[in-house]
């Protein structure tokens, strides 16, 4: 079963406002994680120059997690949308560059920061990407600190992993302790993009805790937690401890663009589409199983350009062909502006040909 079926009909919830209360770490005494480091040392006198010795090394859990928050901790902050909703945010520069989820900014004129201490701060929107979820803002101010993004492929399942955020907007700097429950994962947003390379985490995330940051025990900030599944539509089942956060090395190529240039540069066709799916195709007796259905297509953009028309199905991008793991826009979006790219549509009872060069999606206000 795909990742993708798996999650179809799951209560997503957007943890605008995320991460949940500090859970006590457990029991009287330290925790110790023994971790098994091969050393290459100095070969003893009559052995092999090869050999290695085995050394254990002791962390102390609870300390490693304390300092791990002391580190982040004075770099998170809350994220006011005036009028919209709250959520979190993680400082990532001296000169005040926030990141949070593209959720948390949404809709909003005017936004606010609340760092550790209390102190507000208006903010300015630099850019968004609302299909990654990912926004920067910025504040102009002198910041009590920031974080560094670590590197999110070094990651392993079972290795503890610490949030932290403003639950409910009024639980400010909340810090919770969970495992990688998971790498690797994919869920699909309501805008039809398929998030991919998601970190699943059983640290707890509640509302109010998107945007802010999941860090390692380095102090590493190598996710933004995103959302959370509470249940199963399709059987009424209730889940708990299914948190998403994006991966920082996503989240590090995005907002690099964000910062540059205010938006993340997108391939762009230009047309109102619908998705087709096995259900959608046996309903209206369809030929095709995947596909996107053309609705309308724009005046002067590539794919009018291109002679698409309205009624078409695009059933394939370039070697892409659109299935369950690979919706319409996440094939699209492998593509770059201004690459050529073929596409297979169905139209009038056959598969046609037509070739594209594709644009650059505009800007959000643009």
């Amino acid at each position: 079963m795909s990742v993708r079926k798996f999650f179809l009909g799951l209560g997503l919830i957007m943890a605008i406002g995320v991460t949940g209360v500090l859970g006590a770490l457990a029991g009287g005494g330290a925790v110790y994680w023994a971790v098994r480091e091969r050393l290459n040392a100095p070969a003893p006198t009559g052995l092999p120059a090869s050999q290695t010795v085995e050394q254990t090394v002791h962390v102390d859990i609870n300390t490693a997690v304390e300092e791990a928050v002391e580190k982040v901790g004075p770099a998170v902050v809350t994220v006011v949308s005036v009028g919209q909703g709250s959520g979190s945010g993680v400082i990532i520069s001296p000169d005040g560059y926030i990141i949070t989820n593209n959720h948390v900014v949404a809709g909003g004129q005017r936004y606010q920061v609340i760092f550790r201490d209390g102190q507000t701060v208006e903010a300015t929107l630099v850019g968004t990407d609302a299909l990654a979820d990912v926004a920067v803002i910025k504040v102009n101010t002198a910041v009590p600190g920031y974080a560094t993004l670590g590197n999110s492929d070094a990651l392993q399942p079972g290795e503890t992993v610490i949030a932290i955020g403003s639950p409910l907007g009024d639980f400010r700097n909340t810090v919770t302790v969970g495992v990688v429950s998971a790498l690797g994962r994919s869920l699909e947003s309501t805008s039809g993009y398929q998030m991919e390379d998601l970190i699943q985490t059983d640290a707890a995330i509640n509302q109010g805790n998107s945007g802010g940051p999941l860090v390692n025990l380095a102090g590493q900030v190598v996710g933004i937690n995103t959302l959370v599944v509470r249940g199963n539509a399709f059987q009424g089942s209730q889940a708990e401890g299914l948190g998403f956060s994006i991966a920082s090395n996503t989240v590090k190529a995005l907002s690099d663009q964000l910062i540059a240039q205010g938006f993340v540069a997108r391939p762009y066709l230009g047309v109102d589409w619908q998705a087709i799916t096995p259900e959608i195709a046996r309903w209206n007796n369809l030929p095709v199983e995947w596909g996107a259905y053309i609705r309308t297509v724009g005046e002067n953009t590539p794919a009018a350009k291109a002679g698409l028309q309205s009624g078409d199905i695009i059933t394939q991008i370039g070697d892409l062909a659109l299935n369950a793991d690979r919706p319409f826009i996440n094939a699209l979006m492998e593509f770059a502006p201004g690459q050529t790219v073929p596409l297979t549509v169905y139209r009038d009872n056959q598969n046609i040909q037509l070739t594209v060069t594709l644009g650059t999606r505009p800007a959000p206000g643009g």
